[in-house]
């Protein structure tokens, strides 16, 4: 009894993710990234170079942009028409702009990215529970198999059978959740570990990452409660992320009092552009899941 109910649970999250992971559609960047009817005439109008650097600057004037392309231009994606947020970029079989793209997943036919990432993930973890759980199970029998202890039907080569398949995915799931656990421990997507994001001062290949714990709420959120069950719980609007810079833009404005964060060898300062709030408070010191104070310690400070 206790294995048939442990094995169905693993089975519905494996099935629940993974249902979660195929069909929830891709975030696009919103709709201030898109160029105005103006300046789409006025970047038709200018020949390429300079002009039209100029011209995506002013529309990028306002926007939390702080990545470049490896030539230090403004990232714009022709086919979409747009100023692309960072860590967005275009995918050419779902042939549009993904916001925090990761990689286009033939086996889920749908490209992981910010609104689906954390559903990969717990796919990957509850299909290589499922996969252990059933190669564990069944180990007792398969080893009957190979010691003569099963009975001569046809069900040994159905053990024998799954045990193999139920090994192998396991050893190929592990590595690959394992890789996918590192991203996340370091904030960067798959794209970023082959080309590492380049912003205005030089290409910063930890440029995302807040530290363990922040990194790991970006994907998961501020609520425990949710952090097992494929809901979406991940922080922001996946048009734009905190980020730590070593070494400040000039062409930017001081940082804002209260966004500077020390770490444990150098103070990281970050850009002055606009947050959104659901992100801008990782970029404080306070971890947002500490307890409440008591009413004795709210009357102290009060």
């Amino acid at each position: 009894v206790v294995c048939l109910v442990a094995y169905h649970i693993f089975f519905m999250l494996f099935v629940w993710s993974y249902w979660k992971t195929i069909f929830t559609l891709p975030m696009n960047p919103s709709k201030e990234f898109h160029l105005s009817y103006s300046d789409k005439e006025s970047l038709e109008r200018e020949p390429r170079g300079e002009s039209q650097q100029e011209v995506l600057r002013r529309a990028a004037r306002d926007l939390p942009i702080y990545t470049r392309t490896m030539s230090g231009a403004i990232r714009y994606c022709d086919r979409c028409h747009l100023v692309k947020p960072d860590r967005c970029h275009h995918c050419s079989v779902c042939d549009k702009c993904i916001l925090k793209m990761d990689h286009h997943c033939p086996w889920v036919n749908n490209c992981v990215g910010f609104s689906n990432y954390k559903f990969f993930l717990l796919f990957l973890a509850y299909s290589l529970l499922y996969c252990l759980f059933i190669a564990a199970t069944d180990l007792q029998y398969f080893i009957k198999f190979w010691t003569n202890g099963l009975a001569d039907t046809q069900a040994k080569f159905h053990i024998m059978f799954l045990f193999f398949a139920a090994a192998m995915f396991s050893v190929s799931l592990s590595s690959l959740f394992g890789y996918h656990c590192w991203l996340v421990s370091k904030n960067k997507s798959t794209l970023e570990v082959f080309r590492a994001p380049i912003f205005r001062h030089r290409t910063d290949k930890n440029g995302f990452s807040l530290g363990f714990s922040k990194n790991l709420r970006q994907v998961f959120g501020d609520e425990k409660k949710y952090w097992l069950l494929p809901v979406f719980s991940s922080l922001g609007d996946g048009c734009s992320f905190p980020t730590c810079l070593v070494t400040q833009d000039p062409e930017q404005a001081s940082t804002p009092g209260g966004l500077n964060s020390t770490s444990k060898n150098e103070n990281h300062l970050f850009p002055a552009k606009p947050l959104r709030d659901s992100q801008s408070h990782l970029l404080t010191d306070t971890p947002s899941w500490s307890e409440t104070s008591t009413k004795a310690e709210k009357d102290k400070v009060g």
